[in-house]
């Protein structure tokens, strides 16, 4: 489990996992939600799953943070399971 905050503007990578699958729930601010190139917009105590291997981000286009609550689930759950496509921060 973690707590993701995502200031205004911003935008986490592009990425996709090989052996886990994602839960957020919205706690504060609006989340633009990218999955399989699908854009959802979730706002405070609304949630999406990102299934093992969908190419999904999460961006912020309010105003204030948006924070959110990951629950991983799958076989493998460390950070070296992150793909990242495309990434605004030049992580490999």
């Amino acid at each position: 489990v973690k707590r993701i905050v995502v200031k205004p503007g911003a935008k986490l990578s592009l990425q996709k996992h090989h052996h886990r699958a994602e839960h957020w729930v919205v706690v504060r601010g609006t989340a633009e939600v990218t999955c399989d190139g699908k854009v959802t917009i979730l706002h405070e105590n609304e949630s999406v799953y990102l299934p093992i291997g969908s190419v999904h981000r999460l961006a912020n286009p309010g105003r204030i943070p948006v924070e959110i609550i990951e629950v991983q689930t799958g076989t493998y759950l460390e950070e070296d399971d992150i793909i990242r496509i495309e990434d605004d921060y030049q992580r490999s």
